[in-house]
Formats: structure tokens, sequence, C-alpha cells
């Protein structure tokens, strides 16, 4: 069955190369399908192998495409300071800019404050069963290029979520999206009556985002 994927990989890409191929370089093809080879392996659960896949997909096209994705991430960055702007109500928040970062947030108690996070690279396990937050409504907000995302909730937080994830998918437990362009806008039932809310922003180009009601 792998196989036959990865013939179908080669028989595309050949058939891509000849159409485009005067305008795309032949390492931008190249890339461009091991990204998607990437995203494939996410959607039949082989995540780990699927990042790796994304990752040289990506410096392939960094190295050919240098002004491309320069302009993709300047424009994604822009999104980013607009809508982070927008979602908070005031100042006091934490924005970070960064090429990578990894949020271990599942492992022991954690100071739930409001964020907002843009990377080329992430990684985030929040697990909000161990926040402890200082404000009565906080929001989270990932953007950035690639991401990898779990989101742990328990029934005691009103959970708002609007999520964006344009290659890759979005798992909420009952209902895995797979493939272009996946969009999810999820509430939890006590989000208005409970104390304590968190509404989480999900934006990336390629990625994988979990949701999980503990």
């Amino acid at each position: 069955m792998e196989r036959n994927a990865w013939i179908a990989f080669v028989l595309i890409g050949a058939g891509v190369f000849m159409l485009f191929g005067r305008w795309f370089g032949f390492f931008t093809i190249i890339a461009l399908l091991l990204m998607a080879a990437g995203v494939q392996q996410i959607r039949f659960g082989w995540a780990r192998r699927g990042y790796i896949l994304l990752g040289i997909g990506a410096v392939l096209l960094l190295l050919d495409q240098m002004m491309l994705v320069i302009g993709i991430g300047l424009i994604s960055l822009g999104f980013f300071y607009h809508k982070a702007r927008r979602a908070h109500k005031n100042d006091s928040f934490i924005q970070q800019q960064n090429f990578m970062s990894n949020f271990d947030w599942n492992r022991a108690p954690w100071v739930m404050r409001s964020l907002s996070v843009w990377h080329v690279l992430g990684e985030a396990d929040l697990d909000l069963s161990l926040a402890m937050p200082e404000e009565k409504e906080t929001v989270l907000m990932f953007h950035g290029l690639l991401g990898d995302m779990d989101i742990a909730i328990p029934e005691y937080y009103g959970v708002k979520i609007e999520a964006f994830v344009l290659f890759g998918s979005i798992d909420t437990g009952r209902q895995r999206e797979t493939g272009v362009m996946n969009r999810l806008n999820w509430r939890s039932p006590n989000y208005e009556t409970c104390d304590y809310k968190v509404k989480c922003i999900v934006f990336y180009l390629g990625g994988d985002l979990s949701i999980r009601l503990v």
C-alpha cells in the first residue's frame, strides 16, 4: 500500500514538473512533493515521519525559493501582528516571535497568562487541567508556518477554539479533518456559564492540531 503511494507521488511529480518546470525549478517541485508526502504521512498517523518530510521539503524550498519563503513568512508575521492586537482586549499579554518554539505544558502545573506566539517551527502540548489562570478570561494565540499542537480540556473551563490549518489535520476526538484548508470553530457547552474562560486561536500553514476532553 505504501509502495503504491510513493509510486503515485513519483508519477504526480513527473507530471507536475513537465507542466510547470519552466516556472519552478526541479528542487521546488521535489520540495513541494516532500511536503505533500509529509502531510499524507501525518494523515495516516505517522506524525514523526510526516514532520521529518515536511522539514526536509521546507529546507529544500527555502534553498531554492528563498525570496518566496521569506515573503510567505513576512505575510504570516504581518497577519500575526494584526490579529494579536484584535485578539487581546488590553496590553497585558506576552508576545513572542521565534524561529522554533516548544511548549511542554502537560507535565507540571503552569501559570496561564494571555499569550501570542509566532514561529516558523513549533510544538505545543497544553494541558489546561494543570493550568493556574491569572485572569477570568485568557487568550492563547499560536501562529506560524509549521506546528504540532495538542490541547487537553477539562470540563471546568469554558473553552472556545478558532483554528485554521492549511495543510495537515484537525482532530477533535469525535471527528478528524485532514487534507487542505481545515477549519474549526468550536466552543464548550458551558462556555457562557463558566467563571474561567480560555480562547485558543491557532493558525498554521502546515501542521496537526489535536483536541482532547479530559
